[in-house]
């Protein structure tokens, strides 16, 4: 077997199993950065053996055992005997426990751990992020706008302080989910934004990192449904999800909302995005997901043939921002202010928001599109400039350029 045979059959299984074999890993040496290096060490093998043996029969497996096997020789060596003997009566004790089928998938109680109170809440995202569902530091780095060497820092230290604070690799008591919940929700909805951003722009090297998301979106829903807010989540990803097709037409062009082919949404995922705003709605307590699930399920319905009620549309956007009160809940108030006719009022919405306006691009998308609708071009024309300068999605440039 060719050497790229080899490194494409290892980058697949990293694809379909980095979080798990991680999870799994740490969850037996109570060591995130540990499971890492001994998962790395593990491909580094596999690279070096499967051009000469060949691809084995579970890739999956095989790793498995190079990383339980690298991971017990770091633990060994780790210089303080006293401190690694748990994980080692842990490591010996499942040594013939490896599952012969599908690895169980444990990335739900890494995501808990990641979340931990002990753990700098800066951290939460970014940790669960690339330990569960396999972000580069630097691509984690890019999106909360600090440099990579700081993202890097604060990694290492939110894993050392898991590792020495021995934080429990279980899912949490009842009592101690809920002050835990919000960040790990926000993960899966970071991971499922940026997987679908690297859809749209053609990037596919990370696998399906939006359908991984949408799959931990499914079993936190599911092993907590009394808890309204991962099923608004769930809603929320599965509303997004089903117009995926659609945002592009035939020739790779972006389509807006208004102008997609309602043909091309995926039925199957509205219905089951409904069922799962149904069960968070009845629990009687609104969260920020299971709104913004809401503005998603309207918009759906008027696509679709239903009156357009933009006050209730107002009154989501409201409820939004006091519970979230961000750029993207203020200038959705101001989209939705236009779609209802109120250019004047989307404008004075708009104008109203702080400095950090300036580097947001939706903003200057719906300002360019109020400001023409009221009729200043030249605002308008600067506007839609400003907005095709900080779009990252060329796509998305192109019609903004083309409004231009």
């Amino acid at each position: 077997m060719s050497q790229a045979a080899a490194r494409g059959a290892a980058e697949a299984a990293a694809r379909r199993s980095y979080g798990k074999l991680v999870a799994w890993l740490a969850g037996r040496a109570r060591d995130i950065a540990a499971a890492e290096d001994a998962l790395a060490d593990a491909f580094a093998t596999a690279l070096a053996v499967w051009p000469d043996r060949g691809v084995p029969d579970s890739p999956e497996a095989w790793l498995l055992t190079a990383a339980r096997r690298n991971l017990s020789k770091r633990v060994r060596h780790a210089g303080v005997r006293k401190a690694a003997e748990p994980a080692l009566a842990l490591l010996s004790a499942e040594r013939a426990e490896d599952p012969a089928g599908p690895l169980p998938d444990r990335r739900l109680e890494l995501l808990f751990v990641c979340a931990h109170p002990a753990i700098d809440p800066a951290a939460h995202t970014p940790l669960m992020l690339q330990t569960v569902l396999g972000l580069d530091a630097a691509s984690i780095a890019s999106a909360f706008l600090v440099s990579p060497a700081a993202m890097g820092q604060r990694l290492s230290r939110a894993k050392a302080k898991i590792r020495d604070a021995r934080i429990a690799f279980a899912r949490p008591a009842p009592e101690d989910i809920r002050p835990r919940l919000e960040a790990v929700l926000e993960a899966i909805y970071a991971a499922y934004t940026a997987g679908l951003d690297e859809w749209l722009g053609g990037d596919t090297r990370r696998g399906d990192l939006a359908g991984e998301a949408l799959f931990l979106g499914r079993l936190l829903a599911d092993a907590l449904p009394d808890e309204p807010e991962p099923s608004g989540l769930l809603s929320l990803m599965l509303h997004v999800e089903a117009r995926r097709a659609a945002r592009r037409d035939a020739a790779g062009a972006y389509v807006p909302l208004d102008a997609q082919d309602v043909a091309r949404w995926d039925r199957a995922a509205i219905v089951e995005a409904e069922a799962a705003l149904g069960r968070a709605a009845r629990a009687g307590r609104p969260g920020r997901f299971q709104t913004e699930a809401a503005i998603q399920s309207f918009h759906v319905a008027r696509r679709v043939g239903a009156a357009a009620d933009w006050s209730a549309l107002d009154a989501l956007y409201e409820a939004l921002f006091a519970l979230a009160p961000t750029m993207a809940a203020a200038v959705g108030r101001a989209a939705a202010r236009l779609n209802a006719g109120d250019f004047a009022g989307a404008i004075v919405l708009l104008d109203a928001l702080p400095d950090a306006r300036e580097a947001y691009q939706p903003y200057w998308a719906v300002r360019a599109a109020a400001l023409d609708a009221a009729g200043d071009r030249a605002g308008a024309r600067a506007a839609y400039t400003r907005a095709a300068g900080l779009s990252g999605d060329p796509a998305v440039r192109a019609t903004l350029l083309a409004r231009l």
